[in-house]
């Protein structure tokens, strides 16, 4: 399994994931880089996403909504802040609405995403940043560490085949 360990920090308002993949970091990267590989791993695999909009640059925004095992769709979006192909990205997260626009009153978060090469493969570290810890807390309570856990460990099998 890619993640190594995953830690929610409620003090620093932070989840700090740690993975590990058979691959290099440049094939690692294309996944984020191609909305079509991104659809293949944003999500756990009985909510698979389906991307509408990837502006994968500074200032772009990439859109997209989970689909739940009974067709109910849960959208979101990303304001993409900084891109080092293929080293880290930055960018906010957040929930959106049917028509994919933000939900105010839900957690939004400040996300980084870095890789870096060891032995061959990639160790990718992913730290998602909330404004309070009630804010993190709440996500904690709809299950994000579980999710985030199955939809990383879909990477290793997306890569394979």
């Amino acid at each position: 399994m890619p993640v190594i360990d995953i830690t929610p920090d409620l003090d620093a308002r932070t989840i700090t994931i740690n993975a590990e993949f058979a691959a290099s970091v440049e094939r690692v990267w294309q996944i984020y880089a191609d909305p079509r590989q991104l659809e293949k791993i944003w999500g756990p695999p009985t909510y698979p996403a389906t991307v509408v909009d990837h502006e994968f640059t500074p200032g772009g925004k990439v859109t997209y909504y989970m689909t739940s095992p009974e067709g109910e769709k849960f959208g979101g979006y990303w304001k993409v802040e900084t891109v080092d192909e293929p080293r880290s990205f930055t960018f906010l997260d957040g929930f959106a609405d049917a028509d994919l626009n933000p939900i105010t009153d839900m957690p939004e978060s400040r996300n980084s995403y870095s890789f870096t090469e060891k032995d061959g493969k990639t160790v990718a570290t992913y730290i998602s940043t909330y404004a309070t810890a009630e804010a993190l807390q709440k996500v904690l309570d709809m299950g994000v560490v579980e999710g985030s856990t199955e939809a990383i460990n879909q990477i290793d099998g997306f890569l394979k085949g």
